[in-house]
């Protein structure tokens, strides 16, 4: 048990103490390239999706 108790002491300590969190700035700007980057994969796989959408429909009304 000390073991386990050991641990999340040191645990706790270095997220406390040793990690480097970002600022709020860079954050935000990490959140909009994120958003910028999801609503540009969402727009070619919708595009893709409509392609083949009208490429089938079209082969299973002429054949």
């Amino acid at each position: 048990m000390e073991k386990v108790k050991n641990y999340i002491l040191e645990s706790v300590d270095e997220v406390r103490n040793k990690v480097t969190w970002p600022k709020f700035n860079e954050l935000q700007g990490s959140a909009i390239l994120v958003l910028v980057a999801s609503l540009i994969f969402a727009l070619v796989i919708g595009l893709i999706d409509l392609g083949f959408n009208n490429a089938l429909g079209w082969f299973y009304r002429e054949f």
